[in-house]
């Protein structure tokens, strides 16, 4: 009873945020340790099936680092990486590409099905045109310069979840290229002018002090940005989510949530 009582009361209080998101796209960037548990991720695979079912039009694009760099060890190759991105040469392209595309991608595509969601995937190249990233040269990585967005919201208006990989096409070579999932989520957020843009990772946000949650910023300028990268309390996997903000000025709902935080749910 105590149960049912409880359950009633989050939704009374969820009411007004679910009428008003009715109809509205979201945008859900997947990463970080969230990705590496069952129990996390189906918590959260859970959140998002109830969000279609409410009305919103969920799209998701996920990262798969550490998925990649098991099958990169496995087939004998050593990950690098140079400002939180990864090293790619052809034959890490290719790792990349059968992990993103036919590992991680169907394993979130089917555990959103199991709940009911209409959920397909999109191969990111078939969404994301992308230009090398030439300094410092890391090989096919490349940074987003557009994005189609018709396959997206065909599906959207037909009520199914896109799951979409972080891969984009080069413009210039027609190479496939590795894009960091937080520039791919960014991007396709900024195309779609989502309503809501989350990112769900390991870290609660920008911390002055990485070891100590309570130093954490709640709100940031985009002026201090280059000063927190030069002194290096923004360093690491954390550059990624905020480099061009400023440049591509996305109005989005930034979101760090702790796996914990997932399992408190």
């Amino acid at each position: 009873m105590d149960t049912a009582v409880a359950k009633a009361a989050v939704l009374t209080e969820a009411l007004p945020y679910i009428r008003d998101f009715h109809g509205s796209a979201v945008l859900v960037k997947l990463g970080g340790s969230v990705m590496e548990s069952d129990a996390n991720l189906d918590s959260l695979m859970d959140d998002i099936a109830f969000m279609r079912v409410v009305g919103m039009k969920v799209v998701i694009v996920h990262g798969g680092g550490k998925a990649i760099s098991k099958a990169l060890k496995e087939s004998g190759h050593e990950p690098k990486f140079v400002e939180g991105l990864r090293v790619t040469d052809e034959a890490t392209m290719e790792v990349v590409r059968h992990t993103l595309n036919n590992v991680v991608n169907p394993d979130i595509v089917r555990r959103l099905q199991k709940r009911g969601a209409n959920a397909r995937p999109i191969h990111g190249n078939w969404v994301f045109a992308a230009r090398k990233i030439e300094t410092p040269d890391r090989g096919y990585v490349g940074e987003v310069v557009s994005a189609d967005t018709r396959a997206v919201c065909e599906m959207l208006d037909a009520g199914i979840i896109p799951v979409v990989t972080p891969i984009g096409t080069g413009v210039d070579d027609s190479h496939l290229y590795n894009v960091n999932a937080d520039f791919a989520a960014a991007a396709l957020a900024k195309a779609l002018k989502v309503r809501k843009f989350a990112l769900v990772s390991d870290v609660p946000g920008i911390l002055k002090d990485p070891s100590d949650p309570g130093t954490l910023f709640s709100t940031l300028h985009l002026g201090d940005l280059s000063t927190l990268r030069e002194e290096g309390v923004i360093s690491g996997g954390m550059l990624p989510k905020v480099e061009r903000t400023d440049a591509w000025r996305i109005r989005c709902f930034w979101k760090y949530s702790r796996v914990k935080a997932w399992e408190r749910r």
